[in-house]
């Protein structure tokens, strides 16, 4: 049966005229300036009583037209009045389907569903949705995609969740404070512009020179704390929900069995508190952080949730770093490098300073290949890469050359074991069915 959004979708969609109308004054502002320098009051106001209701009738009729079905194993979302347009969505393709609230939509109790779809760089979404609807169509949709039988799909209702970490609002804010990145970009928004500005005369050609670095101190402060605040980390049959955000509001999942990557990150000034923040790869998705911040020991609960059967902390005191004559290639820096690999994953250091721990699984290695530029020949060197699924590669910097030729071997034989034991990529496997 095909359904409708929320009535409240139209509101969202007309505003397209006044984007388009926006863009092409941008494209030419002093043709634009002009233009509307010679508007009278008269004529503005008859444009406006001719674009509002445009911009109304373009958004209810785009709303009325657009209409979506589920089926056993489809999305089915159908748009347009003039050219029609259908999107099937196969269920057995979903990375994840994730409900996002921005600000003015958690005031009106609506909710937009995105939906990561292998073979996609960007997600398919349906908004808007009441958020009952929402959380009911995901558990719909996740259900499906389990296979369990439709008529069973609306009493298993949403997977139950079980919070495993919770990021403390302050932790949060102290770790943002202690990011090297952040007063790096504070101080060259402070001493950059002036500097620009005695150089060049030019008032303007400071600001243009601050605006970037002011930027990036709002990405990496502010913006960063807004966006991961209150962030919750729980666990379902259907993958770990990760919820966050302090004015739009994320319901993440993070799909079981399609990690690719695990990356411990260790900033400089986090040592002394012991924190670590987790971020990973997921072939198709976007969503690359698991965990903002947390201690060594929560870190480590929840990689082991993402990679069953991996122990970080074993995993780190097998770390064997390069050889001494590496240093001979990379001077000082040669002592942040590690490597190991076990039953279950590749994994591999860098950084003397900042560290970076990433963890491969063996089934989602895609390829492994050796390395070798002149200056690590002739010190008898060699890097291990491997990439994965998600683009990525994770290289095993400044080994032995023997050491390296035998770990391309054995990796490419674990890799093969790997993908031939891995466990279907379904949803809900430890839950219902």
């Amino acid at each position: 049966m095909e359904r409708r959004l929320h009535p409240v979708t139209p509101l969202r969609r007309a505003w397209a005229p006044f984007a388009v109308a926006a863009g092409v004054a941008v494209h030419d502002l002093d043709q634009a300036r002009r233009w509307i320098t010679g508007l009278s009051v008269e004529l503005t106001l008859l444009g406006l009583a001719v674009l509002v209701p445009v911009a109304g009738a373009y958004g209810f009729l785009s709303w009325w037209f657009t209409h979506f079905s589920v089926t056993d194993t489809e999305l089915r979302i159908r748009t347009g009045l003039i050219f029609r347009r259908v999107a099937h969505i196969r269920l057995d393709r979903l990375q994840a389907v994730d409900v996002t609230q921005p600000l003015f939509a958690r005031f009106l109790g609506v909710a937009k569903l995105k939906l990561d779809v292998i073979g996609t760089e960007d997600k398919d979404e349906l908004a808007f949705l009441s958020e009952r609807d929402a959380r009911a169509l995901r558990a719909e949709l996740l259900a499906r995609a389990a296979g369990i039988a439709p008529e069973a799909v609306h009493a298993a209702g949403e997977a139950p969740v079980r919070q495993l970490v919770r990021v403390d609002p302050k932790d949060l804010a102290v770790s943002l404070l202690l990011m090297v990145s952040t007063w790096g970009a504070l101080v060259a928004v402070v001493a950059g512009p002036p500097l620009v500005w005695l150089l060049s005369g030019s008032i303007w050609v400071a600001i243009a020179t601050g605006l970037p670095f002011l930027g990036g101190v709002w990405a990496g402060s502010a913006g960063r704390y807004i966006a991961e605040y209150d962030w919750t980390v729980g666990e379902s049959p259907d993958g770990l929900r990760l919820d966050h955000g302090l004015l739009d509001r994320e319901h993440e999942t993070v799909p079981p069995g399609r990690v690719q990557t695990v990356r411990i990150v260790e900033p400089l000034l986090w040592r002394r508190r012991g924190w670590v923040r987790v971020e990973l790869d997921v072939a198709g998705s976007k969503n690359g952080v698991l965990l903002p911040v947390a201690d060594r020991a929560a870190a480590a609960r929840i990689v082991g949730r993402v990679l069953p059967g991996v122990d970080v902390a074993a995993v780190t005191a097998a770390l064997e770093p390069a050889p001494s004559r590496a240093r001979w290639c990379v001077p000082a820096w040669w002592r942040g490098y590690g490597f190991t690999v076990d039953a279950t994953v590749f994994a591999a250091r860098h950084g003397l300073l900042g560290r970076s721990l990433a963890l491969v699984p063996h089934a989602k290695v895609q390829s492994v290949r050796r390395t070798q530029g002149p200056w690590e020949r002739w010190r008898g060197l060699a890097d291990v890469v491997v990439d994965t699924g998600a683009g990525k590669s994770v290289t095993a910097r400044l080994r032995d050359a023997d050491e390296a030729t035998r770990i391309l071997s054995a990796q490419a034989d674990r890799s093969r074991t790997g993908r031939r034991e891995a466990l279907p990529e379904r949803w809900m496997t430890g839950g219902r069915a």
